[in-house]
């Protein structure tokens, strides 16, 4: 996690905000509070989904404590306790959206671990965490029993006395939900980072034909996605919270090249403006091919993800594409632009972009296999239209 501690107003009241929580939510604060306490609040935001209208998560609860290697049992566990279970539609919560699930006083120090626990389908709520694929019907999620003690995350939170440290919960739930064989059978396998509630970040404008829930943005550091969103209905997009820093932003859409725009500041409690809806991000139109293969790690339910990379002539490198592989068969597939990416160099506004082709790496990509902590590359490989190229890895 990129550590920032952001310093806030100090606040005696603790309050729950967000729709459909209310009065009826608990705070439980198992460590203790004195009156030299801080305060912890945590939000729940969301990356866009990969072939999903919906994906619910029915949440309970989130514990913080001191020591990274403390049990579930172990004392010294403090709470944010939501009752009744609040289910979440990961999906409504892109372009900056955030769903605050409340506040706990907290005793000053680190606290190193946190884990976010999730309600059980059962028979009484089967569809407490579902998803709805882009045209078909809800699903009911499979589960692995850690939910129930909870998603461990290692964080790294100083609270300070009579302070707030304003943290987001980021469910990316593209990676999160793993298609299981040809069953039609989901799981879920929660992928959660824990960031500082930065007001920072980048806002910016697709032409308005691209304006899809296929679409996607985002800002990324040496190829790794940081923040990514899918444009509203009018082409407009915000990536927060984003830290201060300087990123690529790339806009993958289909039946486009991909756009980049390098070198993209952002700046302490500032959204960087990227252009306006006249000069929405339009790439050239491109066919396409193929990368797929199947991944194999001797054990089942199969973890893995591969991403597709473009290393650009400027030396930026980019992910394209990237997802977990199915978890039944390991197979992956991504439909990938033969067309160059389109580059331009970031410009503060009211200055234009200027796109232009990166010739030398168009139709090529790297591929990335990540399994149990371990990368694997294949590549460069050659997309050429209507072709599909195969790659396949084999773990450990």
């Amino acid at each position: 996690m990129r550590e920032f501690i952001r310093s806030v107003r100090t606040r005696a009241v603790l309050a729950l905000a967000g729709a459909g929580l209310g009065a009826a939510a608990l705070l439980a604060a198992c460590g203790g509070g004195g009156s030299d306490s801080g305060t912890l609040q945590l939000s729940l935001t969301d990356a866009p989904a990969c072939g999903y209208d919906h994906v619910n998560v029915t949440i309970q609860k989130a514990r913080v404590h001191q020591s990274s290697t403390a049990s579930e049992s172990d004392a010294g566990w403090s709470e944010i306790v939501l009752s009744p279970a609040k289910r979440v539609d990961l999906l409504t919560l892109t372009n900056g959206v955030l769903d605050t699930l409340g506040q706990t006083p907290l005793p000053p120090g680190k606290y190193t671990q946190m884990r976010l626990v999730l309600a059980a389908n059962d028979s009484a709520n089967p569809l407490a965490n579902s998803v709805v694929p882009t045209g078909g019907s809800e699903i009911a999620l499979t589960t692995p029993s850690g939910v129930q003690t909870g998603v461990k995350m290692n964080i790294d939170i100083d609270i300070a006395a009579n302070k707030m440290a304003d943290f987001v919960l980021d469910f990316d739930a593209c990676k999160s939900v793993v298609h299981a064989g040809a069953s039609g059978s989901y799981l879920l396998k929660p992928v959660v980072s824990v960031i500082p509630h930065y007001v920072s970040g980048v806002l910016g404008y697709v032409d308005a034909s691209l304006a899809s829930a296929t679409t996607s943005v985002s800002v990324q550091q040496a190829g790794v996605v940081v923040k990514s969103t899918a444009p509203d209905s009018t082409g407009k997009f915000l990536l927060e919270p984003v830290a201060p820093g300087t990123y690529d932003l790339v806009l993958s859409a289909s039946g486009h090249a991909t756009a980049v725009v390098t070198g993209v500041v952002v700046t302490t409690d500032t959204v960087t403006s990227l252009n306006t809806s006249s000069g929405g991000l339009n790439p050239p139109t491109s066919t396409s091919g193929t990368a797929a293969g199947v991944v194999a790690t001797g054990v089942s339910p199969i973890d893995a993800t591969v991403n597709a990379m473009q290393t650009l002539t400027g030396g930026d490198t980019i992910e394209v594409a990237g997802g977990a592989v199915n978890a039944t068969t390991g197979a992956y597939s991504y439909t990938l632009a033969v067309g160059a990416p389109v580059v331009a160099p970031y410009v503060a506004a009211p200055g234009t972009l200027s796109f232009a082709a990166d010739s030398a790496v168009g139709g090529k990509y790297t591929l990335a296999a990540i399994s149990g902590g371990v990368t694997k590359t294949a590549g460069p490989i050659s997309i050429t239209s209507g072709v599909t190229v195969t790659t396949n890895f084999t773990f450990p």
